[in-house]
């Protein structure tokens, strides 16, 4: 895990890959509740045995699921020890380029793409967020993903 001492030291490293998250296990499990909270029961996710049968050999994350992930990429690959609070802003672009089977392990390359200062000393960044899948040259999720942070 990397750390910054400040946001400013983060803000640093625009244009730089800051860092990669640690490694994340897709469970069954995982899928059925985010099938639960979501009401996405489609059965290439949710259908074990239909899903073995179907076009990717078995079930598969949803694709919001697995961009649900981002917050956990985040908190895994770094830390800033003087800041308050970050909150989700939105996103840019989003793509699920490949499937990601049950079972499958996941992590995500962070850029720093910009950072821009906001109210109450804060900076709103954006960040090139691409999420691998273990054993796979391709990645899974491409995202622009903005965030504020606040000291």
């Amino acid at each position: 895990m990397r750390s910054f001492d400040t946001l400013n030291d983060l803000v640093a490293c625009v244009g730089e890959e800051v860092a990669v998250s640690d490694w994340i296990t897709v469970t069954q499990d995982q899928v059925n509740r985010f099938a639960d909270a979501t009401g996405d029961h489609q059965w290439i996710h949710v259908d074990v045995e239909r899903a073995k049968a179907g076009p990717f050999g078995s079930p598969i994350a949803h694709g919001f699921l697995t961009l649900s992930l981002i917050p956990v990429f985040f908190d895994t690959a770094f830390d800033i020890r003087q800041s308050g609070m970050g909150v989700n802003y939105g996103l840019n672009k989003v793509r699920f380029t490949a499937p990601v089977p049950v079972g499958s392990r996941l992590r995500a390359r962070m850029t720093l793409m910009a950072a821009m200062p906001i109210e109450h000393h804060g900076f709103q960044m954006t960040w090139g967020v691409s999420v691998e899948r273990e054993g796979v040259d391709k990645p899974v999720c491409i995202a622009e993903a903005l965030v504020r942070s606040y000291p």
